[in-house]
């Protein structure tokens, strides 16, 4: 990773073009805004940032920002890149019935380096039943464009657990993205995301997800084919071939500084954890009237830092480097979290060598119990 201490850039565009099986609330309809006062106002919040230098990553998210009308996301980015350069990685998420070799081109001459495809699936009931509109070609297309507009380094983001699947179709997903030989690949479990369609088609009975020992095979599978294809996990829900790791998501999970622009996009500022406010009218008001867009803030410091750097460190497979981490928050973290070791310890969940401690194999389809243990003190 990047030494750079810059902050990074993270913009949440919260526009699909239909609203998405699982997105749940924060998917807002793109025909419902006005996007010329909605990219002002995404600026406006941005520039009122006191900001030197260049940041170390920026990542453009979502949602889709490829639904954005193309002058309007080419006029953002250009913007961004006028006023700050980039030094490592810049990232747009796109949706792959959303690009065309003219859209790859502009976005990679504007100074995209990265790009983050939506594949979720490549089997076609899977993508019906979580509402995506594309197919297997179009991911296979969307690769190939990008490929074409100069893009070297190229991720897809893959979902298992989804409701009708099986180990045999996810083997065949996992599968399709290798032989596309992109250099990342994201793969998460489907969550059901309160007030989502589909959190209520479970609540209903009307959809039956996916057991239990079912979901913890798939991301086993996911963790032996990857690594077989030296796709490596670097981090719970993430792999990459070397040298591709997502240096953004890096910055989350090292607990160092990002700024947070847009409806509910989170930051991490002058010792500050943000949300921002969720609905995108009311976003822009706040912004257009001077007042603050968080719906949260809160300073973290102190132990509460050493606990939540510890959380965030033991997502990467790296976990807490020791000496970093008592640089970065002045706590010793075998002194500090010396019962939430040991036990995990003994139940071969954790490791502690050559000065770090991190998760053992064991215990990354469990991760989140672990992480629990060192949460608070």
């Amino acid at each position: 990773m990047s030494k750079n201490k810059g902050p990074a850039l993270y913009i949440h565009i919260p526009f699909c073009l239909n609203k998405c099986r699982y997105c749940g609330f924060y998917s807002e309809p793109l025909q419902n805004q006005n996007v010329n006062t909605f990219i002002s106002a995404l600026l406006k919040d941005l520039f009122s940032y006191d900001l030197h230098g260049p940041f170390n990553t920026i990542y453009i998210g979502g949602g889709s920002p490829s639904v954005l009308p193309r002058e309007n996301l080419f006029s953002l980015i250009e913007q961004i890149v006028t006023r700050w350069a980039v030094k490592t990685e810049f990232t747009v998420e796109v949706n792959p019935t959303q690009v065309d070799e003219d859209f790859l081109k502009t976005l990679f001459g504007l100074g995209v380096n990265r790009l983050s495809i939506g594949a979720q699936s490549f089997d076609q009931a899977q993508l019906k039943f979580l509402g995506r509109n594309h197919d297997r070609q179009d991911i296979v297309t969307a690769v190939k464009l990008a490929r074409q507009a100069g893009f070297e380094n190229i991720s897809l983001d893959l979902i298992f657990a989804i409701p009708g699947s099986d180990l045999q179709s996810w083997r065949c997903d996992l599968q399709s993205a290798i032989d596309l030989g992109v250099e990342h690949i994201s793969a998460y479990s489907l969550t059901y995301e309160e007030d989502s369609p589909l959190k209520k088609d479970l609540d209903a009975g009307v959809v039956i997800s996916v057991d239990e020992q079912t979901d913890r095979r798939m991301y086993e599978l996911a963790i032996d084919m990857l690594t077989q294809a030296q796709i490596n996990q670097y981090e719970i829900s993430n792999f990459a071939r070397d040298g591709f790791q997502c240096r953004h998501n890096l910055t989350y999970w090292a607990n160092r500084p990002y700024v947070g622009i847009g409806p509910a996009a989170g930051g991490y500022w002058q010792n500050s954890r943000t949300l921002n406010v969720a609905n995108v009218k009311d976003y822009v008001e706040r912004i257009n009237n001077g007042q603050s867009v968080f719906a949260q803030q809160e300073s973290v410091t102190g132990v509460d830092l050493a606990c939540e750097t510890a959380v965030l460190n033991l997502r990467r497979t790296a976990g807490i480097n020791l000496a970093e981490f008592q640089e970065s928050t002045g706590y010793d973290a075998i002194n500090l979290f010396a019962q939430a070791i040991e036990k995990n310890r003994q139940s071969e969940l954790l490791q502690v060598e050559q000065g770090s401690v991190f998760l053992t194999r064991k215990a990354l389809p469990i991760a989140d119990s672990v992480l629990c243990d060192f949460a608070s003190i």
